[in-house]
């Protein structure tokens, strides 16, 4: 899986009240392959700790209706079946199953797979920690690689 190191460049803002601030960066990824699961919490943690907000709530957004962003735990085991869950679920062939398909596109699987999946995950900072239980892991979810893709981060809080 290739994964582009590029990030686009953070901002941090603060209110007119002085104390409620907020941070944005977007990930970029491109998925050689049609499906992949990208651990991303590193570089959630990295946004957190760049952000020096204390206290606040943590968004991180799948910018495309193909893709996904969960919380789940890190075990290749689990990801192989969710794959295969959601394959079944949404089998990518044969394509012409689907209307959306008649379009042109061949993607009407990921469409699908991403409504199954979220398209969001949120979570809670709590002084200079994300409130994950060890287990817990953030990933993006790509169901129609092979171009690149994001995901927003934002962090808003004190």
């Amino acid at each position: 899986m290739l994964r582009t190191p590029a990030h686009a460049p953070a901002s941090l803002r603060k209110s007119d009240n002085g104390r409620v601030k907020s941070f944005r960066r977007e990930l970029w990824f491109e998925v050689p392959g049609r499906r992949a699961f990208l651990n991303i919490t590193r570089d959630v943690e990295d946004c957190l700790r760049e952000s020096a907000i204390q206290e606040g709530l943590v968004l991180v957004n799948a910018m495309h209706i193909t893709a996904s962003v969960f919380i789940n735990d890190d075990e290749p085991g689990l990801h192989a079946d969710y794959e295969k869950w959601l394959e079944r679920l949404a089998p990518h062939e044969p394509v012409s199953q689907y209307r959306h398909n008649r379009t042109g596109e061949d993607n009407a699987d990921a469409h699908m797979k991403r409504q199954v999946d979220g398209t969001r995950s949120g979570g809670r900072r709590h002084r200079r920690q994300a409130r994950l239980r060890t287990v817990e892991q953030i990933f993006y979810g790509e169901f129609d690689g092979g171009r690149k893709k994001r995901a927003l981060i934002k962090i808003v809080g004190e």
